[in-house]
């Protein structure tokens, strides 16, 4: 779940919006170290800041997550916080609405509701501080990101006005296998909450986590993963988005980067250029073909980060296998033994961009999942934004996570202006992660 930087659930209402993070990009210094220092350090901060405000998080410190005043007891046992009920006394009526407004189940493969979700997403959804740039998810990519293996339409849920149906919230979760150490358990990820801005004076969003969470429960899963833009009861870990320029004028055109010092227009064109094809011999797209070595090299892969997903040969094909403008994956084969060494991919979400008369999207690639074996990661992700700036993408985004950190600087990244906070539902680490010990991707 990742919220709008300016507000929380409990706060001003209802830009709780879920699970990405726009930032721009700056010349501010690297993110601090994510370890329980920098963890605790920041939530303190954040604390005083709303103790001074008389502000404090209801909402949250009703829920089994973290929490702040447990901050370095580690006399606390890492796992559930709260054990099972049987799901025959889990309530079995949603929970109630505002009077106006009812709940509805949104079925993703109908064309007529995957345009109503766009078009709430689209006008509603998480912008930057500054309000210059939109989240703009394609109807392609809802349907990928929402129909995982063994996903349930029950958690696709929707709020509509009584009289007139139009759509004016939304909140979604999927089922995901996720390893915490050494135990894999079965979690929600939630995402997508967005209330139309019109209501969110309604206190429509802690309900929407309720009834989601009602919904999860009535599946018999009681844990569940999400990120946020602001600090909430309490992150497992805190990352940063760094972004790479493949068009620079256009960026600093849009104001997404702005010209360094003592940089001119043309000397930054030519600082951020790159090959016109890629370098590694036997670099290529992956087809279907190649879903069971992908799945043996990620899993391997995964196995030494803390927080990874569970991943079997159906979710790679699912969430790797390319799908033309939502995920793009290639792979290193090598040209003697057609052993598949390597492997690098990207998802695409485009922003729209608000208030420019010559430009409306801003096409961006998102670092999703990459394996290194025999190529350099260096090498294969700058192949990686080889094949982003052919396939003409303004900017290519990673977060600090996984062994990302070794090639930001090197390939020019810049790091962004906002933060990502990493959160487990009823479950919880002994220790705030770094975040080169996350293994785990959330749209």
């Amino acid at each position: 779940m990742a919220e709008n930087n300016n507000s929380s659930a409990e706060s001003n209402g209802e830009n709780l919006e879920i699970n990405s993070e726009i930032g721009n990009s700056s010349d501010s210094n690297a993110a601090v170290n994510e370890n329980d220092v920098a963890i605790e350090a920041i939530t303190r901060k954040f604390q005083d800041s709303l103790t001074a405000a008389g502000k404090k998080h209801k909402f949250w410190e009703t829920q089994p997550v973290g929490q702040f005043k447990d901050l370095g007891d580690t006399s606390l046992p890492e796992g559930p916080i709260e054990l099972p009920t049987p799901v025959s006394e889990v309530k079995q009526e949603p929970y109630n609405l505002p009077s106006l407004y009812e709940w509805t189940t949104c079925d993703i493969d109908s064309e007529e509701t995957c345009a109503e979700v766009y078009s709430l997403l689209t006008n509603n959804y998480v912008e930057d501080d500054e309000n210059m740039f939109r989240f703009n998810y394609s109807k392609e990519f809802l349907r990928w990101a929402l129909r995982p293996p063994g996903y349930f339409k029950s958690w696709h849920i929707g709020v509509r006005v009584k009289v007139s149906k139009k759509l004016v919230a939304f909140i979604t979760g999927i089922p995901a296998r996720i390893r915490v150490g050494d135990v894999v358990v079965t979690k929600a990820e939630i995402n997508f909450l967005c209330v139309h801005k019109k209501l969110r004076s309604k206190r429509l969003a802690p309900v929407m986590i309720k009834e989601v969470t009602r919904r999860v429960h009535l599946e018999n899963i009681w844990q569940a993963a999400y990120t946020a833009g602001v600090v909430l009861p309490t992150p497992i870990a805190t990352c940063q988005y760094w972004h790479r320029s493949l068009n620079p004028k256009k960026l600093i055109d849009v104001g997404f980067s702005r010209l360094g010092a003592r940089m001119t227009m043309s000397r930054t064109i030519k600082l951020y250029k790159l090959p016109e094809s890629t370098v590694t011999p036997g670099f290529r797209k992956m087809e279907l073909r190649d879903v069971p070595a992908v799945t043996r090299l990620l899993r391997d892969y995964l196995r030494q980060f803390i927080v990874a997903p569970d991943f079997d040969q159906d979710d790679v094909e699912h969430w790797l296998l390319p799908t033309e403008n939502v995920v793009d994956s290639y792979l290193v084969e090598s040209p003697e033994t057609h052993e598949i060494t390597d492997f690098c991919s990207f998802y695409t979400l485009p922003s729209s961009i608000l208030g420019n008369q010559n430009h409306s999207i801003l096409k961006a690639a998102y670092s999703y999942y990459n394996v290194s074996t025999k190529t350099p990661l260096l090498q294969l992700m700058n192949d990686a934004l080889i094949v982003a700036k052919q396939r003409d993408y303004d900017v290519f985004n990673a977060l600090d996570i996984m062994h990302n950190e070794s090639f930001l600087k090197e390939l020019k990244y810049g790091p962004g202006d906002g933060q990502l906070h990493y959160y487990l539902y009823n479950y919880r680490v002994k220790h705030a992660l770094k975040p080169s010990e996350l293994g785990l991707v959330l749209l």
